[in-house]
């Protein structure tokens, strides 16, 4: 073994600039998807949440996790063309997070609900 290969299991595996490039835009993305998935949200539950707009982010993040989730489950998570199925799941995932989310938001803030 030569020390050029001793110095590389040293250091462990690193990530190539494409490999980090793909990491870093997955986690864009999700972050985008999340924050437009939970305005969505919001903007189909009734009355007015309670939630600042980085919870309402992390919120859509999870919910599309969740839609991803059930989507894999009953076998819809990739299909030809357009994944709508999926799409409507994370959209349905996100609004039950957005809103079991916003009530323990004001549960926790002491705020009443207002309609």
């Amino acid at each position: 073994m030569e020390l050029s290969d001793m110095r590389r299991m040293a250091d462990g595996p690193r990530l190539g600039a494409v490999a980090y490039k793909e990491a870093t835009m997955s986690w864009l993305w999700a972050i985008i998807v999340g924050f437009v998935l939970g305005l969505i949200a919001k903007a189909i539950l009734p009355g007015k949440q309670q939630i600042p707009l980085w919870l309402t982010t992390v919120f859509g993040i999870l919910g599309s996790v969740l839609g991803n989730a059930v989507a894999t489950w009953i076998g819809v998570n990739d299909t030809k063309g357009i994944d709508w199925t999926r799409h409507l799941l994370q959209l349905i995932g996100a609004v039950a997070v957005v809103g079991v989310g916003d009530m323990l938001w004001a549960s926790m803030k002491g705020n009443r609900r207002r309609a």
